[in-house]
């Protein structure tokens, strides 16, 4: 019997409690989900949920009377959090599907731990682990766990019909856990009803596809989505721009410790024109800090390798550096990517990186005058005064921020005599 006892996570009492509450006087509790995946596959585990027999009210009722925290999330839909020590436990009523529309079901609660698994999507998804620590298997999991095989549990198509966001939680997981290639019948279902994605709100598709885009090394997942026509659906500015910079920048990631950033990957897909993107950021509804960092990327200028220190902080102060640094992870990405044997694209990458690393380091200097300084001299509050600092500040720029105070009022008194 596979087990998950001895894991450190299982032995948390916390979680001794919540199966003591729910297991009592008939009823029954089970760990189940991406605890029980990521522990069969040596992965860290985070979030811990709970599949029960019994009603959301009765949870309820027994965390009450047993002095543990119940939050009402989702009572609705069969969800209770229960918090110990600190550390919410999602908790819910098995269910079964009363009717789908591709979009949201309609459940029933259950008692039946067989058709509970069977409404889930996938079968590494729908492994459940007992009070003793045993995996339950009803799916099939077990084997698609060993082998990495990312399936829908059943019929895919019946699945997807359920859910259509479904098919990018498919390529998502692949992305995460899978190896090989996809399940066939998950791809030929998956691209059968593409179009459905359309009917999708553009919230959940945008949070599937960056967690997607989180994976370690989202390549595989993503050059399958476009040979089966999943990933035009969903982003058709990647038909003609490609997603050939993923390889060299998931390399470059790995080899210089950045951290795998979604936004950065989706970047390297699409093209860097400002009205395609600000479009795009429209349609999947990012939020504003999301849609702040595609601006600015499309707004900062390629940057020339070769540029001299003292013009690059010129850049840096008239574009700012965050999409500059966007511009520079790419370019070094690429330069990367065709370094190998090449002596010319190894010495653009060794000046693209001491460009990213000034980047980062810089601190944007402040101009020493101010509009006050200005009316001080006798001119007029309104547009002369922003013009005259405007002036100002330009030759400060171009003289790499050397003059100081002192020397910048003095130019100001020769320009308001």
């Amino acid at each position: 019997m596979t087990s998950v006892a001895d894991q450190a996570w299982f032995q948390d009492p916390a979680l001794g409690q919540v199966f003591a509450l729910l297991n009592a006087d008939g009823g029954e509790g089970r760990v189940v989900g991406g605890a029980v995946r990521n522990s069969l596959m040596g992965l860290a585990v985070a979030d811990i949920d709970i599949a029960t027999t019994l009603l959301p009210e009765v949870v309820m009722e027994r965390a009450q009377a047993a002095g543990v925290k119940a939050v009402p999330t989702g009572v609705a839909h069969g969800t209770v959090t229960l918090v110990i020590d600190g550390r919410p436990f999602e908790v819910t009523t098995l269910r079964t599907d009363v009717e789908t529309d591709g979009r949201r079901a309609k459940v029933a609660f259950s008692t039946d731990w067989q058709s509970d698994a069977e409404r889930r999507d996938l079968t590494i998804n729908a492994l459940y682990a007992n009070a003793a620590g045993e995996v339950i298997d009803l799916v099939g999991g077990l084997a698609d766990i060993e082998k990495r095989n990312i399936r829908f549990i059943g019929d895919a198509a019946t699945r997807i019909a359920e859910d259509y966001l479904r098919i990018l939680r498919f390529f998502r997981f692949f992305a995460w856990y899978g190896s090989g290639r996809p399940d066939a019948e998950g791809l030929k279902a998956s691209s059968a009803a593409r179009s459905k994605l359309k009917t999708l709100s553009a919230e959940r598709v945008w949070s599937e596809l960056r967690k997607l885009l989180s994976a370690e090394d989202p390549g595989r997942a993503l050059l399958w989505m476009r040979q089966v026509a999943v990933l035009t659906e969903i982003l058709p500015e990647t038909e003609k721009w490609g997603i050939d910079t993923i390889p060299a920048l998931v390399a470059t990631e790995k080899a210089l410790g950045w951290a795998p950033d979604p936004l950065l990957r989706l970047a390297s897909i699409i093209p860097p024109d400002p009205t395609r993107v600000e479009a795009l950021a429209s349609r999947l509804k990012v939020s504003n800090a999301e849609a702040s960092y595609f601006k600015e990327w499309v707004k900062a200028a390629p940057v020339n390798d070769e540029i001299s220190a003292a013009a690059f902080e010129r850049l840096l102060y008239r574009n700012g550096t965050d999409g500059i640094i966007v511009r520079l992870k790419l370019a070094l990405s690429i330069a990367r990517g065709k370094a190998e044997g090449s002596f010319e694209e190894m010495s653009r990458s060794a000046r693209l990186s001491k460009l990213l690393d000034h980047a980062r380091a810089w601190k944007k200097p402040q101009f020493p005058l101010n509009g006050g300084d200005v009316v001080a001299t006798g001119i007029q509050a309104g547009p002369k005064v922003g013009e005259i600092l405007s002036t100002l500040e330009n030759q400060w720029v171009e003289e790499n921020f050397f003059a100081d105070r002192a020397t910048l009022l003095a130019r100001l008194s020769e320009i308001t005599r």
